[in-house]
């Protein structure tokens, strides 16, 4: 496995190397540039003052007689190599007596002969260092007469720019070392919490959950140990309720299961009459229906939370599908004494699943029965505009607090209230109003009563 402190490094190595590469090649360049401008910039100067001095003095006699005569009139007080051409790039005098191949062929010449300036820089097979060259037109009226050229040796200026860029070479080094180590301890910084948080994630995947990250930065890598443990506290919070969930949901299913399992011992005796074989018969028909219903709704449940639902979208009648449930619900109402009231302001259809739907009100339906009581009211509404339809429940029963509101729709959460089952109801709701692209909304306040809106958009054809 590769690691990541070693691709760290690498790359900011890298980065760091790259960058005093260039800059010192840059920087070799500039210097390079700059003092050999310098040199050219001094050479025509003194290029000018001879011109100047034979425009002044010497100008009326022909450059071949000038140079006959007055020889060191362009070489007087003056450290460099001087060399004379005429128009034609004829060497007429080299002040050293040095006749040269390569000096005397280089482009500098031609371009003077065509009236610019020019700088020429190489070497020479009379001296092993390189040398600069540069040529001035010699102009009488305008017209070019020849070319002075001033030929001085690079050495003294070559060696500064060498000592100079062994100075920033050994800068460049030291920058380079001190990056290194810089690098060292930014990968360490980074890598060693997240080896940290890998230890501690190691640990909870092996079951221990009580284990946290104690990294407390401002960082992403402070981020990362917040989610390790939010992820931690979460995961033991679901396992403690998944544990209360199988709990009561085995309790649930025993309480049936003795009692079908006493009548159907009481049943079994002869001497049983028939008022107690009635009552023996019914309860265990009640039981096994109840039975029944938890097992469906843990399948359900088990579906849902692993997404192996799908839904069977149908347009339907809003109002059909309202009388279906009241009808359904009605009769319960009235044999536990609850005043149940549907107002129905939607006329228009939806595209939904209707069983499922119809399974979410009447669980929702079947909440407020338990939690309202005999002598409660319970309310239906039902609007709808051109994009969804709201559904409204209201009763005035018991309420929920404060505490377990916000986690009533969790998975496995039982609130405290007696009436409570087993924590998986809301659940499902909330699952399959999820399928629809809808809204689930719960509001109650202990000892008022509890209002739920179910939002379902309309999806029409086109």
């Amino acid at each position: 496995m590769k690691s990541i402190k070693n691709q760290l490094l690498k790359g900011i190595v890298i980065i760091i190397f790259s960058t005093v590469v260039v800059l010192n090649i840059l920087l070799m360049i500039f210097i390079r540039k700059y003092y050999y401008d310098n040199m050219e910039a001094i050479l025509k100067s003194r290029i000018e003052v001879s011109m100047n001095f034979y425009n002044k003095y010497f100008s009326s006699r022909s450059l071949i007689e000038n140079i006959y005569d007055n020889v060191d009139a362009f070489w007087n007080e003056n450290n460099a190599q001087v060399e004379i051409f005429d128009a034609s790039g004829n060497l007429l005098m080299d002040s050293i007596g040095i006749k040269d191949d390569k000096l005397i062929n280089a482009p500098d010449i031609y371009k003077s002969l065509e009236g610019e300036p020019s700088r020429w820089i190489g070497k020479v097979d009379y001296y092993d260092k390189n040398v600069m060259a540069v040529s001035y037109p010699l102009k009488i009226d305008g017209e070019i007469i020849g070319i002075i050229r001033f030929v001085t040796s690079l050495e003294e200026i070559d060696g500064i720019i060498r000592n100079i860029m062994i100075i920033f070479s050994s800068i460049s080094i030291g920058v380079l070392l001190l990056g290194v180590l810089l690098s060292i301890f930014l990968a360490n910084s980074i890598i060693n919490p997240i080896k940290y948080l890998n230890q501690v994630a190691e640990k909870m995947g092996s079951g221990n959950l009580s284990v946290r990250s104690n990294i407390d930065s401002g960082n992403e890598i402070g981020q990362l140990s917040n989610t390790l443990n939010f992820m931690a506290d979460e995961i033991s919070r679901r396992e403690q309720l998944k544990n209360d969930f199988i709990s009561q949901v085995s309790h649930e299913l025993r309480t049936p299961l003795t009692a079908i399992k006493g009548w159907t011992i009481t049943l079994n005796n002869h001497e049983t009459d028939k008022e107690t074989l009635d009552l023996g018969f019914k309860i265990i028909e009640k039981e096994t229906d109840r039975l029944s219903l938890m097992v469906e709704e843990l399948l359900d449940f088990s579906r849902l939370i692993n997404e192996n639902v799908s839904i069977d979208l149908r347009e339907v009648s809003i109002l059909e599908f309202i009388n279906h449930i009241e009808s359904f619900m009605a009769p319960r109402a009235n044999k536990e004494g609850i005043d149940l009231k549907f107002i129905n302001k939607a006329s228009e259809t939806m595209t939904v699943d209707s069983n499922r739907l119809k399974q979410v009100f009447i669980n929702l339906l079947d909440n407020a029965f338990k939690f309202t009581g005999a002598g409660g009211n319970v309310l239906f509404i039902v609007l709808n505009d051109d994009e969804k339809v709201k559904f409204v429940i209201e009763d005035n029963g018991c309420g929920i607090s404060e505490e377990d509101l916000p986690r009533v729709k969790e998975k496995f959460f039982k609130g405290k209230n007696s009436n409570s089952k087993n924590g998986i109801g809301l659940s499902i709701c909330d699952e399959i109003i999820k399928l629809h692209n809808g809204e689930f909304n719960i509001y109650s306040k202990l000892g008022i009563g509890t209002k739920v809106e179910v939002i379902i958009p309309i999806i029409k054809e086109e």
